[in-house]
Formats: C-alpha cells, sequence, structure tokens
C-alpha cells in the first residue's frame, strides 16, 4: 500500500477543505508515493513518537495537532519541532496532520467529546460561513435527471438532515448557433426557442471543479449555461464546536466531577456556579474562548473548553458556567477515533495507537 492511500482515506475521514484558513494540515513530511510500513497514530508528532514509530517500523506518522505550524527559515535541530522533522527526514517518515479539518467534521473532535459525555441530540455551535456555493443550470426535459441525478452524486444537494436537494422550474431557453456551433436542437444560424429546466443544486465550495466536471459531462448541449453563486448561508454540519443535552440534568458539582473523571483532567478551572442544574452543554475542545458568546446565546448551562485566560472567565456574565478542563484533555479521545476508523477501512495493515502521553501540562 502507498501512503497516498492512506492520505485519501484520511481526506475522506476529515475533508482537508474544511480546516481554518490559519491552519496547517495535510502532509507536511516525506513522500506519498512511499510505501507504507505501518500507521502510528498520536496528539502531537514529537520527536518521542518518531521514535516509537521508528521501533514499531511505522513510516507514516499521522497526527492532530501539526508539529509545523508557521513557516521555518532553519532546521538545525535547536528546538522541539526542528529535531522531529530532522528525525523523521532522517528516518524516511512522513507526518500527516488533521487538526481543524476534523475540529470542524459534524463527527469529529467535537462530536467525539459529546460522546464521552453521553450528550444527545447534538448540533454544531459555531456553524462555518461563506463555504456554500450555489450552482444554476439549463437544460432540455429529457436530460433534467441525468444531470441532476449525476450532481447529486458528486456532492451537490446536501442540505443539513437531507440530501438529493433541488429547485427545478419551467421555462423557454432561446439561441442561434453561428457557423461553427453543432447544436443539439435546431440548426446553425436558426433562432430557437425550446422548453428548458433550471436547475438550481447548492455544495460544498471545495467540489465545484469536480462539481463543473460533472456538469458539462452528463449535459447534452454543446455550450452549457451555467452560474455559480457565493452564498451567505451558514453550514449546519461544519463548524467549530457542539451544543448538546444530558439524558438526565444534574446539579453543577456533580457535573462538572463526571467531567473530571471522564476527560482524565488534572484539574478543572471555572467560573461562579450559578446553582442551577446542567442539561444543556456546550463544548469546544482545544482553544474555545471565542465561542463564549455562541455558547450562551445557544443556551448552554455550561461550556467546556480550554485555554481560557482570567480575563475570559468574566465574560460568563452569570449566564453560564465556563469550565476550563484542559486542551490536551479536551481533545483526549480523538486519536483513538482516527484509529478506528483506519482500521475499519484498512483490515490487514498496521495501525498503531501511540503509547506516548505528548500532554506538556503537568499537574501537583
Amino acid at each position: 500500500m502507498k501512503i497516498k492511500q492512506i492520505l485519501i482515506l484520511l481526506e475522506e475521514m476529515a475533508p482537508l477543505a474544511y480546516a481554518e484558513d490559519f491552519d496547517n494540515v495535510g502532509l507536511l513530511v516525506g513522500y506519498q508515493e512511499s510505501d507504507a510500513t505501518g500507521v502510528l497514530v498520536c496528539h502531537d508528532a514529537l520527536e518521542s513518537v518518531i521514535e516509537e514509530a521508528i521501533t514499531k517500523k511505522c513510516n507514516l506518522v499521522v497526527c492532530f495537532h501539526p508539529i509545523l505550524f508557521s513557516g521555518l527559515k532553519k532546521i538545525t535541530g535547536k528546538n522541539y519541532v526542528e529535531r522531529s522533522i530532522l528525525k523523521a527526514i532522517k528516518n524516511d517518515i512522513a507526518i500527516y496532520a488533521i487538526h481543524t479539518a476534523l475540529d470542524n467534521h459534524k463527527n469529529g473532535v467535537n462530536k467525539i467529546f459529546c460522546d464521552a459525555l453521553g450528550l444527545k441530540k447534538t448540533k454544531v455551535l459555531v456553524p462555518k460561513q461563506n463555504f456554500i456555493q450555489k450552482l444554476v443550470t439549463y437544460t432540455i426535459p429529457e436530460n433534467v435527471e441525468q444531470v441532476r441525478n449525476a450532481l447529486f452524486d458528486a456532492g451537490a444537494g446536501k442540505i443539513g438532515n437531507y440530501e438529493d436537494c433541488s429547485f427545478n422550474s419551467q421555462g423557454i431557453g432561446t439561441y442561434m448557433g453561428n457557423e461553427n456551433s453543432n447544436p443539439e436542437i435546431g440548426e446553425r444560424f436558426e433562432f430557437v426557442e425550446a422548453p428548458e429546466i433550471k436547475i438550481e443544486v447548492t455544495f460544498e465550495k471545495h467540489l465545484q471543479n469536480k462539481i463543473l466536471k460533472t456538469l458539462f459531462v452528463n449535459h447534452v448541449y454543446e455550450e452549457v449555461a451555467y452560474e455559480i453563486y457565493d452564498l451567505q448561508n451558514t453550514h449546519q454540519n461544519i463548524g467549530l464546536g457542539m451544543i448538546g443535552e444530558l439524558e438526565n440534568p444534574i446539579s453543577e458539582t456533580e457535573f462538572l466531577t463526571f467531567v473530571k473523571d471522564k476527560m482524565q483532567c488534572g484539574g478543572i478551572r471555572h467560573s461562579a456556579l450559578l446553582g442551577k442544574s446542567v442539561s444543556k452543554v456546550a463544548v469546544l475542545g482545544g482553544s474555545g474562548s471565542f465561542a463564549i458568546k455562541n455558547a450562551i446565546q445557544a443556551g448552554a448551562t455550561m461550556f467546556l473548553t480550554a485555554d481560557l485566560k482570567y480575563h475570559n472567565f468574566y465574560e460568563a456574565e452569570n449566564q453560564i458556567v465556563l469550565a476550563d478542563i484542559g486542551h490536551f484533555e479536551s481533545e483526549r479521545y480523538t486519536k483513538n477515533y482516527i484509529v478506528d476508523f483506519l482500521k475499519e477501512k484498512i483490515t490487514n495493515f498496521a495501525i498503531v495507537l501511540s503509547e506516548e502521553n505528548t500532554n506538556p501540562v503537568k499537574y501537583l
């Protein structure tokens, strides 16, 4: 198996187009054409993890956090990033990072977080914006079903929990071909008025090339008329954080104790307790201070995240309990999810869960 075949599966799990613009995801080190000997899945691709990969004969390390985040002008081994990269290159080990591509996925980091706490009726907390486009095209009635079904198969027409969504309207199309034309209906230099169906479908913008290629292949016209619009709609199934509900409301203290045990937290910093029962909970794995207002607006009684600063706790405004459970802890089960996914897809290949604890934060 080539490394690139595994990368295709990883993109199926977490499309790189879902990642935030600031992020650095995908293949960071190595050749995708190399034969794969094994996959080691970890949280952070530190030097100790690369050594583990060498020992376990894995030449592809799949990490959650990108070890290469900002640009390097020199690689001399002076810090932990450079040492890890040097060791990987020296031992022909490829490194692939997932990070916010999986953060934003509806079944990714925050769904894993919710599932660990038993939250139900989950939905995205901060839906991704400027990610939806709309295709409008026109064809004869006899060609409508072929075009529409092909577009659905290519990924168009998905809205929330629904698939194969489109809007179709009837009208009259007109055209006249020149001496170089080869019209499907009518002759050159003939003014044609023909019944046409207008098809409108939405799609995720990273699919645009695939959608257009599909349109051109399945359309009967020599020249295909189409329009593409950027929509301001938010994407209901892609975005950061999630909100869900506990099956049975419990007290704030009971819930925080439960979270500490379930997520194996060394400690939990939190804002003032409000004396309310906890029923609706917002979560955001990793640094989530930017979503405090979203959690309040969503009606959450508690917001679990990480990396909150002193002044962030004031933003609770006696409307919500903010709880910082730790960065690593909030993403704890992510690597297990990646391993399970790959093992389901690849049954005859070594997929190894790293045994290295890469959490840099320690507790007394």
